[in-house]
């Protein structure tokens, strides 16, 4: 099984989607994280202040609907699929 990675950012706060590939079906994972810098660098959070909760909330529509169409199109590669098996 292996993993790929998917991005939707609004200002600091990012969604990162992780496609895992399966024989069988793939599996599709949100994170949501927060940037911010320090001295040391810059830093991801889970943690989001009040001004984050709307931009979150559209993030996470956006995962969604991303991860909707990329299931549709999973189910539709695997019939065109079974077609060809079938043959």
């Amino acid at each position: 099984m292996s993993a790929h990675e998917h991005g939707i950012h609004i200002a600091i706060l990012a969604d990162v989607i992780w496609r895992k590939l399966a024989e069988r079906r793939n599996w599709y994972s949100v994170q949501l994280k927060r940037g911010y810098k320090t001295d040391e660098g810059r830093r991801d959070t889970d943690n989001l202040g009040y001004d984050d909760l709307l931009p979150a909330a559209k993030l996470l529509d956006m995962a969604h609907t991303w991860v909707m169409h990329q299931l549709a199109a999973d189910a539709k590669g695997r019939q065109q699929a079974d077609k060809v098996t079938a043959k």
